[in-house]
């Protein structure tokens, strides 16, 4: 019965007008009865005055001895006139009053029921509404019009359908709108990676169309364009694959293998895969923490986060500096931190810096700006999250949390 509002109503109603006329009915009985004593006593005290005027010594106590006598054989008296006293009135008049009586009675019966009847008439009626409401409502959402005002702050079933239908609505709308945006966001994108591969495909369109067009070229000149050529594969290579694996996160199509991880260890692999670029601006890598904290986590893709993270500490920081990573666990969470001392981050890029394909003030020209958000992503879907601080000129700090 909980939240069924309208029938509780319902059967409220009917109790109260069902105690009504069971109250009536009893007034009601109690003046039939008082009807019938009184006709039927009239009757015997018109009997005792004409045995009074006949026999006027008769006594009153007789009387009354003979009117409360329990005995049944004097209803035998009456059958030699045929009377029987099991089916037949002696007082006529008492037959009127029945017969007016039962009429009066069917009459009330009848309203009783019609009132039981109008109620819950009215209750299917209010209900066939509302079910009528909720039809219109799912078929212009099923229309694709999200612009319902459905909210009901009544408790009733049918009220707390009709507000469950709106929540499913807004969903709708939002993911309606969200499927818009995601339109807008891929058109962006593909035109980002559009702009992203088209200057390194020109560079290598103009740098082989040299080779081929100089035969006498020296070979040193030549070298070097292969040199640049190679350089700007691997970074049409880097670009894909990161496009990739953002799309498949995106989609929801990788399967993560999770499982306890040392930290040291995702922070040992990552250095390694950016070792070349550290050792070319010998830039000193420092790792600090407790050996035995670890992340639940996959440990390959936590390595692909960490990696592009360093990666981009490197890039912007200076020759001959420095990169701290500091590692703890408790009981709350695991946290790893990356400072570097490089160029920092201007504040109007700051909160950018996560966006696909963003490049700041300070980005190198051979940035293409989908490192950091690729490794968010990763972070994210591992339970985790990542926040910076950084400043112009005081390097940046990442901060990578893990809730227990």
């Amino acid at each position: 019965m909980k939240n069924k509002v309208e029938l509780k109503k319902t059967i409220i109603y009917s109790v109260l007008i069902i105690a009504s006329f069971n109250l009536i009915f009893l007034i009601f009985y109690n003046y039939q009865y008082r009807v019938y004593t009184y006709s039927f006593n009239e009757k015997i005290n018109q009997m005792v005055s004409s045995l009074k005027q006949k026999y006027p010594d008769i006594d009153k106590t007789e009387i009354v001895e003979i009117l409360n006598n329990k005995s049944k054989n004097s209803k035998y008296l009456f059958y030699e006139y045929g009377i029987d006293l099991n089916k037949d009135s002696l007082v006529l008049e008492n037959d009127n009053y029945f017969l007016k009586f039962l009429g009066l009675n069917f009459i009330l019966i009848l309203i009783l029921s019609f009132s039981l009847l109008l109620i819950f008439l009215n209750y299917n009626n209010l209900k066939d509404k509302q079910l009528k409401k909720i039809t219109r409502y799912v078929e212009e959402i099923n229309n694709k019009n999200y612009k319902l005002d459905i909210d009901d702050n009544t408790e009733d079933e049918l009220s707390i359908l009709k507000n469950e239908i709106y929540k499913t609505t807004v969903m709708l709308k939002e993911s309606a709108e969200n499927s818009i945006q995601d339109k807008i966001n891929l058109k962006d994108s593909l035109s980002d990676i559009s702009h992203q591969l088209k200057t390194p495909l020109t560079s290598i369109t103009i740098m082989l169309d040299n080779i081929l067009e100089t035969p006498n070229m020296d070979e040193i000149t030549k070298i070097e364009f292969i040199k640049d050529i190679k350089k700007q594969i691997i970074n049409i290579n880097f670009l894909v694959s990161s496009i990739l694996k953002l799309s498949k996160l995106d989609a929801c199509s990788i399967n993560f293998i999770n499982k306890e991880e040392n930290i040291e260890r995702i922070i040992n692999c990552s250095i390694n895969n950016v070792s070349a670029l550290s050792d070319l601006k010998n830039v000193k890598i420092n790792v600090s923490g407790n050996k035995e904290s670890k992340i639940y986590c996959d440990f390959k893709w936590q390595v692909e986060a960490i990696t592009n993270i360093l990666k981009n500490c490197i890039e912007y920081s200076y020759e001959n500096s420095k990169i701290d990573i500091i590692y703890e666990q408790n009981k709350m969470y695991s946290k790893i931190v990356i400072k570097d001392n490089g160029k920092g981050i201007d504040k109007q890029d700051l909160p950018h810096i996560f966006e696909r394909f963003y490049k700041g003030k300070n980005s190198s020209s051979e940035s293409v700006g989908i490192g950091l958000a690729l490794s968010k992503s990763i972070i994210e879907k591992n339970n985790g999250y990542i926040i910076v601080d950084s400043g112009v000129n005081r390097g940046s700090i990442f901060t990578i949390k893990f809730e227990k």
